[in-house]
């Protein structure tokens, strides 16, 4: 039987999250990607806290694209740009990416590209 995508990412996701831990030292970038957003956090899992986060619905990303909007691909350029200026600021300078069981491709690379370009080390 055939799964869907949705279920395919999710297995996907389950699987690198053994692999993948966020800690104070180096929190976890997680990325996750729907049909029209793209959001991002960085999470320290050892105290299960959110240091920092950004998406194409903050008012500071909807700024930045202006009136007329951007390509979904500078979108989340920018949103990685976001949070890695947010996250620089708490004090992070490396990160752990997780990809959120997404290949790396498209919206998820620019976002990763947008977080390096910002200071961010993975």
């Amino acid at each position: 039987m055939a799964k869907s995508t949705r279920e395919s990412r999710e297995r996907r996701h389950k699987r690198l999250r053994v692999k993948i831990s966020g800690t104070a030292a180096r929190p976890r970038l997680s990325v996750y990607r729907s049909l029209e957003h793209i959001y991002a956090q960085v999470i320290d899992d050892t105290a299960g806290h959110t240091l920092a986060s950004a998406s194409t619905l903050d008012a500071e990303v909807k700024k930045a694209l202006g009136k007329d909007g951007k390509p979904k691909i500078e979108e989340a350029k920018i949103v990685g740009q976001i949070v890695a200026a947010r996250a620089k600021e708490k004090g992070v300078n490396t990160v752990v990416f997780d990809r959120g069981g997404n290949i790396y491709h498209g919206r998820i690379k620019a976002l990763a590209d947008g977080a390096r370009e910002g200071g961010l080390e993975f």
